[in-house]
């Protein structure tokens, strides 16, 4: 009798230690539903910064929480999504992520078009293109596609001619006709409004100049066509591109609440593209 007792008392215990792990599981699933899924996505900070804190809310409201890390220097942008540094990145057009793509032997992607930004020319020693003199030297990006995209802006300003087939690729050896002998000179995106001082005339993107005080449609001499095909895009590697976060993101990069943000504080320095 005793012995059975002892049997009984062993087979109580171990299924109460069964039932015990079966239950631990259970709480740890329950416990990672409700946590919040983290995201981080690199932008510059002006536009792409200030949209996406008008994103932040929007995104709480799904359970993720958007963290926003904003890069001075956007060439790095595409390295750090490449590398797992961040999850996304806010802050350049189609033509340079293909770029970036065939030089670096990558295939970065991306989901959504948010917004254009006219490329426009500045001066502060003439107001208007036709009093540029001959020989003026001009600032454009230094980088492929939006080097290629300011030469086609000065060629819509008729400053200057590029062979036929010429496109964001373009450099100053594509230029066929310049007939005020104009210099390019070509310098990084970001030192352009500070170029000014020395320069006669500088092709700025638009969150450049947004930066440095400048308002693109106030201060722009001339200003890139509006139906512009370069479109601001979330980037994304493309693993990632069907993640839940990923697609609420976009989402959100294209709700009422971001289009009406863009209309009412750039007043057309910056266009939705949705």
């Amino acid at each position: 009798m005793r012995k059975f007792l002892i049997l009984v008392g062993c087979l109580i215990f171990a299924v109460g230690i069964l039932a015990g792990c079966g239950s631990e599981p259970a709480q740890q699933t329950t416990g990672d539903t409700d946590a919040a899924v983290k995201l981080v996505v690199g932008a510059t900070a002006k536009p792409h910064a200030e949209i996406l804190e008008v994103v932040k809310p929007i995104l709480q409201e799904e359970n993720i929480d958007l963290e926003i890390k904003v890069f001075t220097d956007y060439v790095l942008l595409n390295p750090a999504l490449k590398d797992k540094q961040i999850d996304a990145n806010f802050f350049q057009h189609l033509p340079y992520l293909e770029d970036f793509n065939s030089k670096n032997n990558t295939d970065l992607g991306w989901t959504v078009k948010v917004h254009t930004e006219p490329m426009g020319v500045y001066s502060k020693k003439v107001t208007d293109l036709g009093m540029l003199p001959e020989g003026a030297t001009i600032g454009i990006p230094n980088d492929a596609t939006n080097g290629g995209r300011a030469l086609m802006v000065l060629q819509e300003a008729e400053l200057l001619k590029l062979k036929e087939g010429a496109d964001v690729t373009a450099t100053d050896k594509d230029i066929v006709d310049n007939p005020k002998k104009l210099k390019i000179n070509m310098m990084d995106a970001a030192m352009l409004p500070r170029a000014l001082d020395d320069l006669d005339v500088c092709v700025i993107n638009s969150n450049y100049a947004l930066e440095a005080n400048l308002n693109p449609v106030e201060d722009a001499i001339f200003t890139e066509a509006k139906d512009s095909p370069f479109a601001n895009i979330l980037a994304v590697r493309p693993e990632d591109k069907d993640k839940d976060s990923i697609k609420k993101l976009g989402q959100a990069l294209q709700s009422q609440e971001v289009k009406q943000f863009i209309e009412d504080n750039y007043k057309g320095s910056l266009i939705p593209a949705f």
